[in-house]
């Protein structure tokens, strides 16, 4: 670190992390996005660079998390596969417990490695899952396990959120985190829908209501898993010439995890499950869904929508919770998700389309509010609590504490979420498990009635920890 201060980031071949020991690669040494005059000159800059390829190596990452969401349904109707409606619903829950499980790894990735030193490594993981799939689907004995395990290694893309949004966390400032991050996220999520959308259209099952027909050669899977992979290794070649490691996100294992101890971490967690869990758990089941309740429905059509939505939505609920207040936006947005799902339950019993449609569309809107603003919410409340801690005391050390603790709560909140995501999808499987392998409607609207239930305990929570007067936090910022 340099004893004078300066306007333009330091870069030098290696700092000095926790420990004494230096590593090469591409360092920002002076980093200070909460100096205005720092900020404007350069800072801006360079924290936007960083977003936009952290944004592309996210849409990559999030799109092989969720290639089994129609990879699936494409090994039993073009290929032969004898699956039963569950075995296809664990095929695609298994990829969101394994990346619900390797983000709190991913998360601390970041502080002890560097964040383009990660985005490297991370988008290399990518060929794994993306190769074994082009290499399992050209044998027609390939069995359910293995099918299964190849599924399981999806799961790396699933990791990349947590060091992500860690890692774009240390570049902004508070007063500009709840967009950034929402930028982020919403790019991530979006390739949810890419996926849904540009797989059935690479792979030759057509799409796109109708303006694209499947080919006559035959749907051809392993394509898909080829230029995934090619994409992945762009992901980690952009990272290592165009993104940089912060000196300010360096931290000892130990600093974060102190956040276990904080009731907020499980809070927000908790919070997190209902609207990233929602997010990926309903991004994921949404195109079996569709052909097993509405077979008349082409389900390629529709498929990516849902996810579409939920990602626009992302940075929509950020920015409004610059202005108006994460946990105001929160405790309403988890009310309306409530009611969307009342809606959807009507229109599973009635058998419905259009009403089930629009729906979940609502649902998924509500998915990325939420999103964005229980992000928000938690550098918010970190840097809150450290300052009462602190007292009288060093306010700047405080703030440095704040957002260590907090960058280290979006990686782990990140990571229980994703694992709602794993809980929704395997509702789906295990209720079919109890129906001979089949989901029927009543089924489905069991599972719905269990997430309803889910999502009022959101409400509570929210209301009670950062509504109610007389909370801790109560008339803070949050």
């Amino acid at each position: 670190m340099t004893d004078t201060p300066t306007l333009a980031p330091t870069t030098t071949a290696a700092p000095a992390p926790p420990g004494g020991r230096r590593r090469g690669g591409r360092w920002i040494d002076h980093w200070e996005p909460e100096d205005e005059a720092f900020w404007q000159r350069t800072g801006r800059g360079v924290a936007r660079r960083n977003l936009v390829f952290s944004i592309f190596a996210e849409n990559i990452a999030f799109s092989v998390w969720t290639l089994w969401s129609i990879s699936s349904a494409l090994l039993v109707a073009h290929y032969g596969f004898g699956f039963s409606a569950a075995q296809m619903f664990f095929l695609v829950a298994v990829p969101n417990a394994v990346g619900a499980l390797l983000r709190i790894p991913y998360t601390f990735a970041v502080p002890r490695f560097g964040g383009r030193n990660w985005t490297v490594v991370s988008g290399l993981l990518l060929l794994v899952p993306t190769v074994l799939l082009a290499v399992a689907v050209g044998n027609p004995g390939t069995p359910y396990w293995a099918f299964l395990l190849i599924a399981a290694t999806a799961g790396f893309g699933g990791g990349n959120f947590a060091s992500s949004m860690t890692n774009i966390s240390f570049f902004y400032p508070d007063r500009s985190k709840g967009l950034a991050l929402g930028l982020n996220a919403a790019g991530g999520n979006v390739g949810v829908a890419l996926i849904q959308l540009g797989l059935p259209l690479i792979v030759g099952a057509g799409g796109l209501f109708g303006l694209v027909g499947a080919s006559a050669a035959g749907v051809d899977l392993a394509r898909a898993g080829w230029v995934w992979a090619v994409l992945g290794l762009v992901a980690a070649v952009c990272a290592w010439f165009f993104m940089d490691n912060l000196s300010v996100s360096l931290a000892t294992f130990r600093e974060q995890i102190t956040v276990v101890r904080h009731k907020h971490t499980w809070v927000v967690s908790w919070l997190y499950i209902g609207t990233f869990g929602s997010f990926i758990g309903y991004s994921s089941a949404f195109p079996l869904l569709i052909q097993l309740q509405f077979p008349e429905v082409p389900a390629a059509n529709y498929a990516f929508l849902g996810a579409l939505v939920g990602s626009v939505a992302r940075p929509f609920g950020g920015w409004l919770s610059d202005r108006i207040g994460g946990s105001r936006v929160t405790f309403w947005n988890f009310a309306a998700m409530a009611a969307g799902t009342v809606v959807v339950i009507v229109a599973v019993d009635a058998g419905s389309w259009p009403l089930f449609l629009g729906a979940f569309l609502l649902v998924f809107v509500t998915t990325g509010i939420g999103n964005g603003s229980t992000f928000r919410m938690i550098p918010m409340i970190f840097q809150q609590q450290a300052l009462r801690e602190a007292g009288d005391g060093d306010r700047t050390a405080a703030l440095a504490r704040g957002r260590t603790e907090a960058a280290a709560v979006i990686g782990l909140s990140s990571a229980v979420g994703a694992f709602g995501g794993f809980v929704i999808v395997a509702t789906f499987g295990v209720l079919g498990l109890v129906n001979d392998g089949r989901v029927p409607a009543d089924a489905v609207a069991t599972a719905f009635v269990i997430f309803l239930g889910f999502y009022v305990t959101c409400v509570l929570l929210t209301w009670w920890n950062y509504g109610r007067r007389g909370s801790t936090l109560s008339g803070a910022d949050i």
